[in-house]
């Protein structure tokens, strides 16, 4: 399938977003792209979902950036990430006290963590959209344990004040569901809605992919 974009040179992919870990997951994948932050207001509306939280965040954040007048590409990823605990959301916290509270309400505990993905195709005027949940369980953290961690200064830029893939990954005692998830970006299923909108498949030619 021949491709097109509205810019000449310019990626056919871009991620709207400036998460360094979701760059590193498509640049392991082997994809071109250009990473381009949304403006979009992350809060949550009145009796919102966290499901549809996300999934509506996803979306406002691909078409935002689609929707800018010299942007060039065809396809445009949005994604948003939440930590869920008794269905409260923890999103990013505040300040190191509010991460302390987060870190203590997950401590010997299960949660999910739910990525929403939109992937928008400025081209076809197509948008595909879907939400992941995986279920984390922590060890019993120490107060020590907690105040360490935070004092790295890791915590404050993490959805539930943690990082799987840095220093938290020693928290974790079981996880159910996406690794990649929790991280921030559900990759098998995105790579498959890339895939049905008319991406090339990763690590496949043009001939070896046509079971799309």
């Amino acid at each position: 399938m021949p491709f097109s974009t509205l810019t000449p040179n310019a990626p056919l992919l871009i991620l709207a977003s400036a998460s360094p870990r979701r760059q590193e997951f498509l640049q392991r994948l082997g994809y071109t792209f250009q990473s381009v932050p949304s403006r979009v207001d992350e809060s949550v509306l009145p009796e919102e979902t966290p499901e549809a939280h996300v999934i509506r965040l996803s979306r406002d954040k691909a078409l935002e950036v689609a929707g800018r007048r010299n942007q060039g590409g065809r396809f445009f990823l949005g994604s948003d990430t939440i930590v869920l605990c008794d269905r409260q959301i923890l999103g990013k916290p505040g300040h190191a006290d509010e991460a302390t509270q987060m870190l203590r309400l997950l401590s010997g505990r299960e949660h999910a963590v739910v990525t929403g993905y939109a992937i928008h195709d400025r081209q076809a005027g197509r948008t595909l959209t879907g939400q992941v949940t995986t279920r984390v369980t922590f060890r019993h953290l120490s107060a020590g344990e907690i105040g360490g961690y935070i004092a790295t200064g890791e915590p404050l830029d993490k959805a539930g004040s943690y990082a799987i893939q840095g220093g938290a990954a020693g928290f974790v005692s079981r996880i159910t569901g996406s690794y990649t998830n929790v991280v921030g970006l559900p990759l098998a299923e995105v790579v498959e809605a890339l895939v049905s909108l008319g991406m090339p498949r990763p690590f496949c030619n043009d001939a070896a992919s046509e079971s799309r």
